[in-house]
Order: C-alpha cells, then sequence, then structure tokens
C-alpha cells in the first residue's frame, strides 16, 4: 500500500508540473536606453501587461507557466512561435493580472488583446518577421505598431506623449537586428524612473481613511534593506494585499546614502 501511495504521488505531481508549467522559453529582453543615438531605429509603447509566448500549441508566461485562456480566444492562433503582451489599457495591470491568472478562464478575456511585438527565431530583420504575423491578425492577435524614428528629438517628443496619457514608457529597437533570446542592446526600454523587485516581508496598519487596511507594505531587497512602500497601493490591495513572501516590482528616483530606494512607488506582483 506504501508503494502504490508513492506511485500514486508520483503520477499527481508529473501530472500537475505538466498542466501548470512548460519548458521557460528563451525569450530577447530589454537592456535600459542610456542616451545613445537610435535615429532610424523604430519605438512603440512599452506596454503594462502580462508577457505572452506563444510557442505553437500552448500560451506561456515568461517564466514557463501555463497561462489557462480560452479556446476561442486561441482558435485561429498561427502555428509558430510569437511573443508579446497581454493588455488591454494603460493603467490597469491589475484587471489584467486578474483576468489573465484565473485558473478558469472568463469571458473577461474579451477586454484582453495580444500585442505581438516579436516572432521567436523567425528569420530577418523585425519588421520581416512581424510580417509573418500580419495573416493571423483578428479581434484578440495585434502586431504592436513600429514608428521609425527620425532623429532624438522625434523619440523624445513620443515618449513624452506616452507618459502624459499614463503610459509607462516606450521601447526602442534597431530594426535591422536578427532576433536574439536573451538580453540585447538592440532592444532597450526608456523610462522616466528606475524600477526593481523585493520580497514583502510584513505590513503596516493604516491611519485616517486606511484604518484597517493596510497602510504601507514592508519589503526586503536581496542585500537584507528594509524599506516601506505606501504609494501605488489601490484600495483594493490595502484590503487584500499580496502574501508575505510575494515578490514585487515597484519603481523609484534614486538610492540613498543608506542604500535605500528613494520616493518608491508599488508597481506589480513579478509575473510567474
Amino acid at each position: 500500500m506504501k508503494i502504490k501511495h508513492i506511485v500514486s504521488l508520483s503520477l499527481l505531481t508529473s501530472f500537475l508540473s505538466t498542466t501548470l508549467f512548460a519548458t521557460k522559453p528563451e525569450l530577447l529582453l530589454l537592456k535600459t536606453y542610456k542616451d545613445q543615438n537610435t535615429t532610424n531605429w523604430v519605438m512603440s509603447e512599452k506596454l503594462d501587461g502580462i508577457r505572452a509566448y506563444w510557442d505553437g500549441e500552448k500560451l506561456l508566461s515568461r517564466n514557463g507557466k501555463i497561462i489557462h485562456v480560452p479556446k476561442w480566444f486561441i482558435k485561429d492562433y498561427p502555428p509558430f512561435e510569437i511573443d508579446g503582451e497581454l493588455w488591454s489599457k494603460r493603467d490597469d495591470f491589475d484587471n489584467i493580472s486578474s483576468i489573465v491568472r484565473d485558473k478558469i478562464p472568463s469571458d473577461k478575456w474579451k477586454k484582453i488583446k495580444h500585442y505581438i511585438f516579436e516572432v521567436p527565431n523567425a528569420k530577418g530583420g523585425l519588421f520581416q518577421r512581424l510580417a509573418k504575423v500580419k495573416p493571423y491578425e483578428n479581434e484578440f492577435i495585434q502586431v504592436l505598431p513600429q514608428i521609425i524614428i527620425r532623429n532624438i528629438a522625434h523619440q523624445k517628443n513620443y515618449f513624452n506623449e506616452i507618459l502624459s496619457i499614463k503610459g509607462e514608457g516606450i521601447v526602442v529597437r534597431d530594426p535591422n537586428a536578427l532576433y536574439i533570446n536573451k538580453r540585447t542592446s538592440k532592444a532597450l526600454k526608456v523610462k522616466n524612473f528606475k524600477d526593481s523587485e523585493c520580497k514583502i516581508t510584513g505590513y503596516t496598519q493604516g491611519n485616517g481613511k486606511y484604518i484597517g487596511k493596510v497602510g504601507a507594505i514592508i519589503c526586503q531587497l536581496n542585500s537584507k534593506i528594509s524599506f516601506k512602500i505606501g504609494s501605488g497601493l489601490s484600495d483594493i490591495l490595502r484590503k487584500n494585499p499580496p502574501k508575505i513572501g510575494t515578490i514585487i516590482t515597484f519603481k523609484y528616483q534614486n538610492i540613498t546614502k543608506n542604500g535605500k530606494p528613494r520616493f518608491p512607488v508599488y508597481l506589480r506582483i513579478r509575473e510567474q
């Protein structure tokens, strides 16, 4: 009986692994823009959504976790790899995340689109690779528009325009570069703030209108330095904050002489 129990447990573990996770995809990742000449490169809005990679059969997160998506959403997906962002609108990350992370997909997926910015392992430059997706565009699959950069002023104006409508920033890329499945200087993120990750270790109690809710999240960096994040928390998060031990992403201006982030603002739970 004990042997049977061990075998059954092993089979269950194997089943859960194959139904919840797949092989982690090796994807193109961004470096940070540092005032370099990007004339004749291309730019696009950096969407604040959930990264989603289609391997030709199933939809995966950047860490290889299977995304439970309605069959009607992916019924016309291409038989090859595509990579992009699941997104609805600006300043809507918490809602996007709740829809995409639901184990039982709902009709709320109708609010989501998959904006494609890469075709992994395809040949040619960026425009040639994205052209492969064009025949498959529909209500749910859209190729993310890429704008050719005329000069640095053009890039700055577009960047400021995106920020003015609550966008996160932009991405600039060398359109002639071949596909590369790692962090590369040929694809850069442009933001007006820095971001990092920390682990939640506790909370503080709220005051005033936040009595009975979380006032701030207590977070710890890899350096073991602790600090508080009170800005960026919605009323929903203050009532039901992420669990202790959760890794979150936050933005900040700079680091103080004590090693703490200056003016930290909560952004999101890190993608799993």
